[in-house]
């Protein structure tokens, strides 16, 4: 295991700024998850740790070794990583065996040796009865557990995961992250996640760091990032809070030309800017005399839950909760703001 550390980052590519001083840690042991848009420079991120690519400045050091900074520029093969790509990128003429032999074959391990790892290897990945077929035999989910067990077979120092799951089905998307977290319980390998998934950030991920833009907007544990994000980015993008341009003052924000009363916690700010809102913090009310009101626009069954859906200067506002039966879409509703964060305009 190893931590890994970036400083100040700077990448272009081509007439385009990629990566903008970034600079975060992923402490030994622990697994990161880069967050974010297409484009915001996540994926170039994980590729300069890997070594694929050189930043243009900056310091990357994995363990106590400076493997990017000025000249030095440490190639990927003496990193002591393993990837795993969003393409599984295994070899369709090799048996499973053979593929997740590959790395231990590169470092000129003992055959008795590479056996005898490559079986602990599969055992990790529920694969032990398959290592004799080929790739075409096996489906989307077994070739990704494939890919996994060859990036960790030679036991890496860090372990780098690009969109791993983006090509799999929702069923085999939770099950892969749930091997992913257990292998993750078993080995203590130092982790970095990439992807677009919020919900798979959230839930396998000690660190969230949210990138747009080729910065850095927030770099926090999943519970901070969701109850605290730092910018109305960050709450838009991650959990899809409503975001309301408006007003505060007096203890009241106001928003489409309603005057909503202000949590306890932000009753003193004022001015204007963005309130971001969580569905689940969005009460809906049926004493509509006592609170701000809209007629309902939809309402979507979410399960145990109700989703609300209201509209107002051409804006939607969500609100999840328990289901009220005389809830009919054209029916004015109280609504009432439980929670929420205020971002004062730029």
């Amino acid at each position: 295991m190893s931590k890994v550390e970036l400083r100040d980052i700077h990448k272009r590519h081509g007439t385009t700024m990629v990566l903008r001083g970034l600079s975060l840690e992923v402490p030994q042991g622990s697994l990161l998850a880069l967050l974010g848009p297409s484009g915001c420079g996540k994926t170039t991120t994980l590729r300069a740790i890997a070594g694929l690519e050189a930043p243009d400045s900056g310091t990357i050091v994995i363990g106590d070794r400076v493997v990017d900074e000025g000249p030095v520029h440490l190639a990927p093969e003496r990193r002591g990583l393993g990837m795993v790509f969003q393409s599984y990128a295994v070899w369709p003429h090799r048996t499973v065996a053979q593929n997740v032999a590959y790395p231990l074959m590169l470092q000129k391990r003992s055959r008795d040796e590479v056996a005898a790892r490559v079986r602990e290897a599969l055992s990790w990945v529920r694969l032990s009865d398959l290592g004799e077929r080929r790739p075409d035999q096996l489906s989307g989910g077994q070739l990704q557990r494939v890919a996994l067990a060859r990036a960790l077979v030679a036991s890496p120092k860090v372990l780098l995961l690009d969109e791993p799951l983006s090509n799999l089905d929702l069923a085999l998307r939770e099950e892969l992250r749930g091997e992913i977290a257990a292998l993750r319980a078993r080995l203590g390998t130092t982790m970095i996640l990439v992807t677009h998934d919020q919900g798979e950030a959230l839930a396998l991920a000690d660190s969230v760091a949210v990138m747009n833009a080729g910065r850095l907007e927030q770099l926090g544990s999943p519970a901070m990032v969701y109850r605290e994000p730092a910018t109305a980015f960050v709450a838009r993008f991650v959990g899809g809070a409503n975001i309301l341009e408006g007003i505060a003052e007096d203890g009241a924000f106001t928003w489409g030309g309603l005057r909503f009363p202000l949590p306890p916690e932000l009753r003193g700010v004022t001015g204007k800017g963005s309130l971001a809102v969580r569905s689940e913090d969005v009460a809906v009310r049926t004493d509509v005399g006592n609170w701000p009101s809209l007629p309902l626009s939809a309402r979507l069954f979410a399960g145990e839950s109700v989703e609300y859906r209201f509209v107002a200067n051409d804006t939607v506002l969500r609100s999840l909760g328990p289901p009220i039966e005389a809830a009919v879409p054209g029916l004015k509703l109280g609504l009432e703001l439980r929670r929420a964060r205020f971002f004062a305009a730029q």
